[in-house]
């Protein structure tokens, strides 16, 4: 019976291709973690103590440790670029040498140190000062202009990038500002006003009336202790003696000067007694206010003009979003290029690995393009995190990515409404014990283990509730909410916060963050609230989704465990106004679905296997049903018939769309932005299902994995390489993994159309968008395919590549192939296209042959004989059934009312006027935009 066997060798057959799939996904997996950051060109290391010049006047000797990591592609005949790789405080040159090594194999020299005051460098801590710490940078630069391996801009000015966390990103913000010849900065999870930074307040009063956040203080100098260094530096601390070998003599000792170092460690001793004096009494005075604006970069920011990524954490309450948020509008200000970039970790909670990856991408990208000037433009969207369910590989929350268009985010406000007494009795606890606990400076990761709700203290807060919402909030910025207070002193400290409660009540807050605020000048009881204005709180900045069927809750505390509060025992009555809480409500684009985790992919691939056999069959069947063939559509390459997509949240992307693509024929797809274009192409190319109508393409019905795909090539929502490998290689590897034969490829017919030239042999990373969108065409036409669908296909291209292109689609659709394309450059559309298919809100509004669609019109461009325009203008308007007749640069423009276009070359003829051109004027632009309003 040799149809069952047939059918059985089929099923067996098709087994083996699911198998064999199963297995190419595994390697695939596989290869995306080995080149997420290929290692790149081998590096070679050199480490030696240099003597700079620093200080004041930059004229007192200092030694550092420092670390050069060169490429093997750098040399005196190649110079490259030059990266600054500054540690974060605590640290020293070797925190990063991961990171240095990886940026030297994508072809920088990379110079790290150990800041003064930290490993074997010496010197004291001055806290990022412009005199000391950005001098001694700036000297650092001066060594890089000495070497003949670093690119150079000019005579002493090396082609250089500071990249730098936390410590060392301030340092790239002041360096940068302090010294021109900084040519891109990545400042990361770093500071814009150290004062707001330590001495926090939320309505806006500034750092002298400020909350210390003294937790954070005493961990920054509990960290800098009195290890390594030099001797020398050791001993002037203690303020003693020391012989040649450095040994320190004893009885020379200052005993206030030992103390001295205990807290403070290598301080320098005018910050060391700053330092003890807020920690004594908790407020900001003057000179510490002056001594902290030094080391900000907020008074500089408008000297910045290298490009700028800045890179802050969502986790973070030493320097939050709002740190990050002034350094951009600062900078900004001034015309330089910023971008922004928010992600799921900082200071209390170190990235995941996709969330390193994504920081690592955002910085190859921005150092490729503004410091060694190759690769496309970053673009400016802004991009954040939210947190999803806890991964069960690593218990860190998953995360999906967004994405806004520009800094700073902009959206509607949302208001919520408040429910709860008002007022609310709180009590100030003695000392300021026990106290609420928000987060534990630098285990913010830990804290939200335990309890991500914080821990509020019974009888010290005050609680207000919003409803359930009924749908998602996404919040990226700061909120805002009125509150009012009395004391029996006239005075408070309040810390303010805001959770995310589930359905089933369990509260999180987000980040960790709370709004410290000291009130002045209070109403002595609560009968009294009503004769004062409230007071407005600035909430901390967050990037955060609330879930329908959540609600929001606002807390009002006394005391929080990472925060100076005061010390007297008190009973304040706080109130907030109902309808005042401001949620700062966007409308983001997700890029990424949540992350994963390996369990659950292997477990997925587990369950393929399992399924694959059982499935065999159910696919030979679906392929029967879908390999019938349309007899009557069997030679044309594409029918569209009532196309329909709708998603399962009830949005409509394609209501109604039919056309066809006949042999021969460039058709062109236009529409606005959201009109389901780019839908309609994925359904014809198998990636999603239609929910209504079909596609046939050459008589075949379309669906995922249909044999008949094979007869179409697509470039479809940008290009995709392997970076590591060259452009030749990408494309052969592309046709490979096709199953097809190599010879079959048309290679050589490719590569003409691709038009790269030798730079087809170099790698793909070194290409601009130009030649990736070329190389990604040339791709999309191996093996000469029937039907070759295109998204944007010029984009990246010059104008003498895109007329190039033109022709190249013209001569492809012939011997029965045809072209679809999807752009918005209507010109382009005019003069390529021998058809048109207008959409409009998922809905075909127009179709037909472009000179149809276009229509005659009744404005004529009459070109004539160079010396005849005058007499052809006298001419013209003194005929009959014209309105207007007026040169334009090009030609006449003639309104035609009432004579025909015979008529108005009768005329000039008569008049003596050389009459060598005369076409509609009317434009596809313009039948475009009648369409779609």
């Amino acid at each position: 019976m040799p149809g069952p066997a047939r059918t059985g060798w089929r099923a067996v057959v098709t087994v083996r291709r699911v198998l064999t799939t199963v297995a190419v996904i595994v390697a695939v997996a596989a290869l995306i973690v080995w080149i997420r950051w290929p290692d790149g060109e081998s590096v070679r290391t050199t480490s030696a103590m240099v003597t700079v010049q620093s200080g004041p006047g930059r004229n007192q000797p200092i030694a550092l440790d420092t670390s050069v990591f060169v490429p093997s592609s750098a040399s005196a005949d190649h110079p490259v670029p030059a990266v600054l790789l500054a540690h974060g405080f605590g640290g020293s040159k070797d925190s990063v040498a991961a990171q240095a090594r990886k940026l030297a194999g994508q072809g920088y020299v990379v110079l790290t140190w150990s800041a003064r005051g930290f490993g074997r460098s010496g010197g004291t801590i001055s806290l990022d000062d412009p005199d000391y710490e950005v001098n001694d940078a700036r000297a650092l630069i001066d060594r890089l202009a000495d070497r003949d391996d670093v690119e150079q801009d000019g005579s002493g000015d090396p082609r250089v990038a500071v990249v730098g966390g936390s410590y060392g990103g301030a340092l790239s913000l002041l360096l940068a500002g302090y010294d021109q010849r900084v040519d891109a900065i990545v400042p990361q999870i770093t500071w814009n006003d150290l004062p707001n930074a330590f001495f926090p307040e939320s309505t806006g009063a500034g750092p002298a009336d400020g909350v210390f956040k003294r937790s954070w203080a005493g961990l920054f100098f509990g960290s800098a202790g009195a290890g390594g260094g030099n001797p020398s530096d050791l001993a002037a601390l203690l303020g003693a003696r020391s012989d040649s070998n450095g040994e320190i003599d004893p009885a020379s000792i200052d005993p206030a000067k030992a103390e001295e170092l205990v807290q403070c460690g290598r301080f320098s001793p005018d910050l060391c007694r700053l330092y003890l004096q807020a920690a004594t009494t908790g407020r900001a005075t003057p000179e510490i206010i002056r001594r902290l604006d030094r080391a900000s970069p907020a008074g500089i920011l408008n000297r910045i003009k290298a490009p700028t990524l800045l890179i802050q954490g969502q986790a973070d309450t030493l320097f939050p979003l709002s740190e990050a948020d002034a350094n951009a509008r600062g900078i900004a200000a001034t015309g330089t290029p910023v971008k922004v970039a928010w992600y799921a970790g900082g200071h209390d909670s170190s990235p995941s690995t996709r969330e390193s990856d994504r920081i690592d991408a955002l910085t190859l990208d921005w150092l490729h393009h503004y410091l060694r000037g190759g690769g496309p433009k970053p673009n400016t969207d802004f991009s954040y995190t939210t947190a999803g369910a806890i991964s069960v590989r690593d218990t860190r929350p998953t995360t999906r990515i967004y994405t806004l268009n520009g800094y700073p985010p902009q959206g509607d406000g949302y208001r919520v409404r408040l429910y709860g007494p008002s007022p609310q009795p709180i009590a100030n606890p003695p000392a300021g014990t026990p106290a609420a606990l928000s987060s534990l400076p630098g285990t913010g990761a830990l804290t939200s283990r335990l309890s991500s709700a914080g821990i509020d203290v019974p009888g010290q807060f005050a609680n207000y509730t919003g409803v359930e919402l009924s749908r998602s909030i996404d919040v990226a910025g700061a909120p805002t909410v009125q509150i009012q207070a009395a004391s029996p002193t006239g005075e408070a400290v309040l810390f303010v916060k805001l959770y995310d409660v589930d359905a089933d009540g369990r509260a999180t807050l987000p980040g960790g963050a709370v709004a410290p605020v000291r009130l002045t000048g209070l109403p002595r009881s609560a009968d009294q609230l009503g004769s004062r204005l409230p007071v407005t709180v600035t909430l901390p900045t967050l990037g955060h989704r609330f879930e329908s069927g959540h609600s929001v809750r606002l807390v009002i505390s006394t005391s929080d465990q990472a925060y100076a509060g005061p010390v007297t025992p008190a009973v304040y009555q706080v109130a907030v106004a109902a309808n005042s809480l401001h949620l700062p409500e966007v409308t983001p684009v997700p890029v990424a679905d949540a992350t994963g985790t390996w369990l659950w992919v292997l477990a997925g691939l587990l369950l393929l296997v399992v399924l694959g056999v059982t499935s065999a069959v159910l696919i030979v069947r679906a392929r029967r049903r879908t390999s019938a063939v349309d007899p009557a559509t069997a030679e044309v390459p594409l029918t569209v018939r009532g196309l329909r997509k709708a998603y399962g949240d009830g949005y409509l992307a394609v209501r109604d769309l039919s056309f066809t693509v006949e042999p021969g024929q460039v058709v062109g797809l236009l529409g606005p932005n959201g009109a389901g274009k780019t839908t309609a192409l994925r359904m014809l190319l198998g990636l999603i299902r239609p929910s209504g109508g079909e596609i046939l393409v050459f008589g075949h019905r379309i669906g995922p994995g249909a044999p008949v795909l094979s007869r179409i090539g697509a470039f479809v929502e940008g290009p995709g390489f392997l970076p590591h490998l060259s452009g030749l290689e990408n494309l052969r590897r592309y046709w490979q993994a096709t199953g097809r034969p190599a010879e079959s490829a048309r290679l050589d017919e490719a590569l003409e159309i691709a038009g790269l030239g030798a730079a087809v042999e170099r790698k793909v990373k070194t290409y601009s968008q130009g030649m990736r969108q070329r190389l990604a065409i040339a791709q999309a036409m191996l093996g000469l395919p029937d039907l070759l669908v295109l998204d944007e296909p010029t984009n990246g291209l010059d104008p003498p590549q895109i007329a190039e292109m033109r022709e190249v689609l013209s001569r492809y659709a012939t011997d029965g192939r045809a072209v679809l394309v999807s752009s918005h450059l209507l010109a382009e559309v005019e003069q390529v296209c021998t058809h048109v298919v207008v959409v409009s809100k998922g809905t075909g509004v127009a179709a037909g042959p472009v000179a149809e669609i276009v229509g005659e019109g009744r404005s004529v461009l009459v070109g004539v004989r160079s010396g005849d325009e005058e007499v052809a203008l006298t001419a013209l308007r003194a005929m009959p059934g014209v309105s207007v007749a007026q040169p334009n640069g090009h030609g006449l423009v003639v309104e035609l009312a009432g004579a025909e276009r015979g008529d108005v070359v009768r005329e000039l003829v008569g008049a003596g006027v050389g009459v060598e051109r005369l076409v509609a004027r009317r434009r596809l632009e313009d039948v475009f935009l009648e369409l779609v309003k």
